[in-house]
């Protein structure tokens, strides 16, 4: 953590960016960041297994021994490729001296070696893998962590999106704007609020600690916390039984609450004490400027459906979907309801599911989903060690960038694929007839392999915007 007013770091390495990044006090540093102009101070708080760059290096290393579909083919077919070849060349060799009068052992038995050469599998061996890992890492430059080549495969057929909002379309930095209390002292009800909140790393809890800094938690008895995913807060507050969260809190503990409350569209936090209503916050979010982009470029890309999930209520939810175009929107969801709602897409056995979250309520749609996608660079540890894809700059865009690597990468795969069985065939055919010289046979081994090697790696010189 920054002990120092601010620093600039150089956050390449992690997240992709060129743009230096200005950290101030008490925020994150992150292992893998380079100091870029002056003397700072930090407070190590994470042991280096436990650290952003080390959960890097261990996922690539995991990816490495991922293979895709078309990695594990390509190897069982040079498995049983390479001695049904070794046979036919056994069977140009010798087969011809019953049926031809003139045989001559030497013209077939070079007919037979260049047959051999030809037939060599280097091509589809060495740059099939090349071109996955080619994939891999055009993506890591791009601030994008695939775990696997198998996920490559996977997010290049992805025709549903479905995208958490808050934290991933939204910045997920709420604000304080309206507080209304019925308690006798409102002082009070917001100190015992802030200070159940301080309890929860919740980006509404971190509002209405920010609102009222002045809360210290240590000068409070705070007892029996209880954070209810969905719904928000429960504990002891000075020996004052406080519940703060949303109107299924509330309904949970049958508490009556002001109905106009359930007319405000923005994030509305509730208070009860006592078992009595107290009064609520109302909290809003903002949208992240790269949100409109990561849509329209999925659009762009053929995504037949994109769909947002969120817990917030469905009036938020329905307004930013309509103000993004986003296709379909579901408020008011409890993580259990994410997980329902990705199960009845996925019945469809047309759709394959991306789920794109960053929270631990967004764990169970994440590992459920055809390819599951955290946003790692605010997210939770459970959220990215989950996921099969890590993005890693917070920036949604990143969505669409990590789908055309993927659909790029495929592309590469299937054009080494047809180039090298394409030319071999060709050729090994006109071995077979004497016509192919061992010239010819050097060409379609060690020429198709180095054009096959030299197309896998110019996926990292594309540019993917």
């Amino acid at each position: 953590k920054m002990l120092t007013a601010k620093g600039s770091f150089n956050t390449s390495a992690l997240t992709g960016e060129s743009v230096p990044r200005t950290i101030r006090e008490g925020e994150p540093v992150l292992a893998g960041m380079v100091n870029l102009n002056s003397v700072i101070d930090l407070r190590v708080e994470k042991k280096y297994e436990d650290s952003s760059l080390a959960r890097v290096l261990e996922m690539v290393q995991e990816a490495s021994s991922r293979k895709s579909k078309t990695e594990l083919f390509i190897r069982r077919f040079a498995r049983i490729y390479t001695p049904i070849v070794f046979a036919l060349a056994l069977a140009i060799t010798f087969i011809p001296s019953f049926i031809v009068s003139d045989y001559l052992f030497s013209d077939w038995l070079y007919r037979a070696l260049v047959f051999l050469v030809i037939s060599c599998p280097c091509a589809l061996v060495i740059s099939i893998p090349l071109s996955y890992f080619g994939g891999i890492g055009a993506a890591s430059h791009n601030g994008i962590l695939f775990k696997g080549a198998n996920y490559l495969d996977l997010i290049a057929k992805v025709n549903t999106v479905v995208i958490d909002k808050t934290g991933t379309l939204t910045e997920g930095v709420f604000q304080v704007q309206k507080i209304e209390s019925v308690y006798p002292d409102k002082e009070k009800m917001i100190e015992y609020a802030v200070a159940l909140e301080s309890k929860s790393n919740h980006p509404i809890a971190k509002a209405m600690l920010e609102y009222h800094p002045d809360i210290l938690p240590y000068d409070f008895n705070i007892e029996n916390v209880e954070e209810i995913a969905g719904h928000g807060m429960k504990g002891l507050v000075n020996g004052k039984d406080v519940l703060a969260g949303n109107t299924k809190l509330m309904k949970l503990h049958k508490i009556k609450y002001e109905q106009k409350i359930d007319d405000i569209k923005e994030t509305v936090v509730i208070v009860a004490i006592n078992k009595e209503y107290a009064g609520f916050f109302v909290i809003s979010d903002k949208v992240k400027k790269d949100s409109w982009n990561a849509i329209s470029r999925l659009k762009k890309l053929g995504i037949k459906t994109t769909v947002m999930m969120s817990g917030d209520k469905k009036s938020i939810v329905d307004d930013l979907a309509d103000e993004l175009n986003i296709d379909f929107s579901y408020g008011d969801l409890l993580p259990e309801d994410k997980v329902y709602h990705i199960e009845k897409l996925k019945k469809n056995s047309d759709n394959i599911v991306a789920f794109v979250g960053d929270g631990i309520n967004d764990a169970p749609a994440l590992a459920i989903s055809d390819v599951g996608i955290a946003m790692g660079g605010m997210g939770s540890d459970a959220a990215v060690e989950i996921s099969d894809v890590v993005i890693q700059t917070d920036h949604p865009s990143k969505i669409a960038t990590a789908i055309q690597i993927a659909r790029s990468t495929r592309a590469i795969v299937i054009q080494n694929i047809v180039f090298a069985l394409g030319v071999k065939s060709l050729i090994m055919i006109l071995g077979a007839f004497g016509i192919a010289s061992m010239w010819e046979a050097v060409f379609a081994d060690v020429g198709v392999s180095l054009i096959a090697i030299l197309n896998s790696i110019r996926i990292l010189r594309k540019d993917f915007k």
